[in-house]
């Protein structure tokens, strides 16, 4: 059920996509023969996945670098930026749902300094709501990703056009998705230190009841 002026978006990465000639079990549709393992793959991908859970829209950045927290701030940044001027001007409040994953816990010191961050350039709230453990079939995003592994199965995904070609053709409540490709080096294991962090706490708002689940984040007040 969708509330007026809120955007619902479930967000999570999925298992990095290694690019080559194999496919798991040495076939390939059509009983074409691959490798079965990567022999060395050299190039990856990670994806990272928003779909709107109101409207269906889905949204992919296939990322060249790590799954960290600056990929998965950066990834919900030009989902906001896709948006429609009046789309955004009608938003009064991002509810992203996720998974508590390493990279965007509500522990992760980087994360959340980073959504801070956004939440004041955007000058909206954001609200970080965390699934408990072993609860991801609830999670929209994962039917997403249950979905694109479907569509590729079989497929040897032997360059990154083909990998986002077939990432295209997918569809989830009758769209297809937006395919994104990101070439920015990220930099793993960044955290704030402890005075950082202290800033960065002071200005969450931890439901008393569920401190690890439910996160609001508001915009600084113009100084």
């Amino acid at each position: 059920m969708s509330s007026e002026g809120v955007k619902r978006w479930s967000i999570d990465g999925k298992a990095t996509v290694k690019i080559g000639e194999f496919s798991r079990g040495g076939l390939t549709r059509g009983d074409h023969r691959a490798s079965d393992h990567d022999r060395g793959c050299k190039e990856k991908y990670v994806p990272c996945g928003i779909v709107d859970e109101d409207s269906g829209e889905f949204h992919i950045t296939f990322g060249s670098s790590y799954k960290t927290s600056d990929f998965i701030v950066e990834t919900i940044e030009a989902k906001w930026n896709a948006m429609e001027k009046q789309a955004q001007a009608d938003t009064s409040l991002i509810q992203l749902t996720m998974d508590n994953g390493p990279e965007g816990s509500g522990r992760r010191t980087q994360f959340l300094s980073r959504m801070g961050q956004r939440a004041d350039v955007i000058n909206k709230p954001i609200q970080l709501l965390y699934y408990p453990p072993y609860h991801s079939k609830y999670h929209p995003i994962e039917r997403c990703w249950g979905l694109l592994e479907l569509q590729w199965n079989g497929a040897k995904l032997i360059d990154v056009e083909t990998m986002r070609g077939w990432a295209k053709q997918m569809t989830w409540k009758g769209l297809h998705p937006v395919v994104e490709l990101s070439r920015k080096v990220y930099d793993k294991g960044i955290s704030l230190g402890k005075a950082g962090m202290q800033a960065v706490e002071a200005r969450l708002k931890r439901d008393p009841a569920l401190p690890k689940y439910d996160i609001l984040i508001d915009p600084a007040s113009p100084s």
